[in-house]
Formats: C-alpha cells, sequence, structure tokens
C-alpha cells in the first residue's frame, strides 16, 4: 500500500516541483504555537512535516534549533508530548506526511516496540535518528516496519556512494535526507558549488526519493535545489521566524 510520504513526493513531482519538508521543534515556542505553525505550514504547500522532538545534547545543530529544543525542554516537552501533538496534527491533516525527528537516546529509552506502537496510533509516517548509524538500525528498523513504519535515513556529504546504496537499500514508504553542507544546521548564505552533481549522483544510485536539507532558506535556494534532488527542507528559517514572531501566517519562504 502506498503510503502518505510517497504519495506527498509523487504529487509533488506530478506538479512539477519538489516536495517541500517542513521541520518544526515541538513546543516551541509554546505546544499551541508549534501546532498552529504546523497548520500553517500545510496551509502554505508544506507536503511533509518533521516534527522535531526536544533533546538536551543536539550536537547535530546550529544555534537557532538547538535554542528552540533548550526552550521547548523547560517548557516541559518530551517524547511523549511530542508523539501526542502529532496525533492531534494528524487528526486535523489526513494526507500530510509526518515524521518524528529524533536523536536515539529518547527512542532507545522509550523502547523501540512501544515507540512504534505509540507512532503507529498516532499516524506518524516515519522515524529519524540523527545519530543511528546503519549498522545499528536493525532494531528499530524491526519495530517499525510491522506497524507500516518508514525509517528516514541521513547522508552526509562525505558518505561514499557505495555506502549510500547500502543505506537506501531495503528502506520503503521514505525518502533519503540529503544533507547539503559539513558542519551543524542552520541557514546559510549560499549552498556548496558542487551540491548539483552530488545530488545527481545520489539519485543515480537509489530508488528512494531524495530530499535535500540543512542551509536552505529562501525559495531560491528551493528551486536550485529542485533541480537535482526530489524535495527540500527547511527547518532553521523556519524555527527562527516562529520563534521572532509567534506565527507561521503567509508564504513559508521568501
Amino acid at each position: 500500500m502506498t503510503g502518505r510520504i510517497e504519495k506527498a513526493f509523487a504529487k509533488a513531482k506530478a506538479e512539477g516541483r519538489g516536495a517541500f519538508v517542513a521541520y518544526l521543534t515541538a513546543g516551541y515556542p509554546s505546544m499551541d504555537a508549534f501546532e498552529a505553525a504546523a497548520d500553517d505550514l500545510v496551509a502554505g504547500g508544506a507536503d511533509i512535516l518533521e516534527i522535531g522532538v526536544p533533546f538536551s545534547d543536539p550536537f547535530a545543530d546550529g544555534a537557532v534549533i538547538r535554542q528552540a529544543a533548550y526552550a521547548a525542554l523547560r517548557n516541559g516537552t518530551d517524547l511523549d508530548s511530542s508523539i501526542a501533538a502529532a496525533a492531534r496534527i494528524r487528526a486535523r491533516h489526513p494526507e500530510t506526511g509526518i515524521v518524528l525527528f529524533s536523536y536515539c537516546n529518547p527512542l532507545f529509552s522509550k523502547g523501540y516496540g512501544k515507540l512504534a506502537g505509540e507512532a503507529q496510533a498516532a499516524g506518524i509516517d516515519a522515524v529519524l535518528a540523527v545519530d543511528l548509524p546503519l549498522e545499528e538500525r536493525g532494531e528499530l528498523l524491526d519495530a517499525l516496519r510491522p506497524r507500516g513504519i518508514g525509517l528516514v535515513p541521513l547522508v552526509a556529504p562525505n558518505t561514499p556512494l557505495d555506502r549510500v546504496e547500502q543505506i537506501a537499500a531495503g528502506l520503503e514508504n521514505t525518502f533519503i535526507y540529503a544533507i547539503t553542507v559539513k558542519g551543524v544546521t542552520g541557514e546559510r548564505a549560499g549552498l556548496p558549488a558542487d551540491l548539483a552533481e552530488r545530488l545527481d549522483a545520489i539519485r543515480s544510485r537509489v530508488a528512494l526519493p531524495v530530499a535535500a536539507g540543512f542551509g536552505i532558506s529562501t525559495m531560491e535556494q528551493a528551486r536550485a535545489v529542485c533541480g537535482h534532488a526530489d524535495g527540500f527542507i527547511v527547518g532553521s528559517a523556519l524555527v527562527r521566524r516562529l520563534g521572532e514572531t509567534g506565527s507561521l501566517k503567509g508564504p513559508p519562504l521568501s
């Protein structure tokens, strides 16, 4: 059965555009504001929502998302309340893809089996564990697959293409998250000169859709990326704007 993530990429392709994957930190700047912003993003054209579980050591994230995570933790947001928020968002948006975006520690601490059951009940389509390498993902995959939940793998700018193939092998109802820049998340004035060649090479080696993320903050950058990828991911620019204004009403990107 075709899942919501597959449908999102297929719909975007049929419309001649890249799929828009939007990241927000759950509970930031408050749970109500986060959920309203998620609704606004869907209204503004987001095909897939990444719901970030706040974590105390978000080492892959830049200052904007790191500070959002700390604030959300102070607000009492955790994995359980993030999943509960996902369930409420799912009830309002039955066709939108939802990815639970987390570091491995909260997922492992809950227990992968329990996580999978709660994620399925909440209508979550896939899980992304930032720091879970290929060699250690088997236990999580074994818990998610029977529930029909995908796993979103990350591919670094320097990941060899043979390993990219290994990372993509056996996955379904998901996409490859191709990291565009070395370093942490955050808005960038420009993207690497060799990014197009890199994205083309990845797409030539995998059957899954490829979405590019880290550093994308403008429509100009998104359009450039989508000439060589199936979608684009925006996080820091949205989280920063939400923190500054308390809302994401209006066009999501300039």
